[in-house]
């Protein structure tokens, strides 16, 4: 039997005690699969290298700190760290999204305006963080393809693959997304205002 055919979690626990080469080894075992989850978000293979390596480090804070309890799950739970550390680089890069509702109209089709007014300006401003506070509210899985599909031009079909759904699934939690986010602009009093949504 070769020193490392043991399971993830036993890796762990090994690591926990103090066997730096079972992490090494639990790093080797997966890293292919992290990185190409992160480079299917980020498209940079730069980026990407410097966000594994980032995904890594948390783990290894977590761990060490003794917050790790998702036994027999580890490469999931990397997975999600990861994922949640590409689509954090989005949103502090403050990329907003184009985001096309169900009717077909470009939420922000109005607004690539040559010249901006102080006030267009602001209220471009608003309307973008008021977006960002809305699409918070979303469900998770509604969010997160809203957010690869938008901020990150991911296709269904790398959602699908990144999100490990089928596409239809992530057609159809797209499609609630959109729903769903529509109605929450329907509540604000600037939904419609005709300088940010046109008719």
């Amino acid at each position: 039997m070769r020193k490392y055919e043991v399971s993830d979690s036993q890796l762990i626990s090994l690591y926990k005690n103090g066997n730096e080469d079972a992490f090494a080894e639990l790093v080797s075992r997966h890293k292919n699969k992290i990185f190409t989850t992160i480079f299917m978000i980020v498209k940079d293979h730069n980026l990407a290298e410097d966000l594994l390596q980032e995904t890594y480090v948390k783990v290894v804070n977590t761990v060490k700190s003794g917050r790790y309890n998702e036994e027999g799950k580890f490469l999931p739970w990397v997975s999600r760290i990861a994922h949640n550390l590409a689509i954090d680089h989005f949103r502090k890069a403050k990329r907003y999204p184009t985001i096309v509702m169900e009717d077909g109209s470009n939420v922000f089709n109005s607004l690539e305006f040559s010249e901006e007014s102080i006030e267009d300006r602001q209220i471009k401003e608003d309307t973008h963080a008021l977006l960002r506070e809305l699409i918070k509210e979303l469900p998770d899985s509604q969010r997160e393809v809203l957010m690869m599909r938008h901020y990150m031009q991911m296709s269904f079909q790398e959602i699908a693959e990144v999100t490990d759904v089928s596409i239809n699934t992530a057609l159809g939690r797209m499609r609630y997304a959109l729903i769903n986010l529509r109605k929450k602009m329907d509540k604000t009093n600037v939904a419609y205002d005709k300088n940010i949504y046109p008719e």
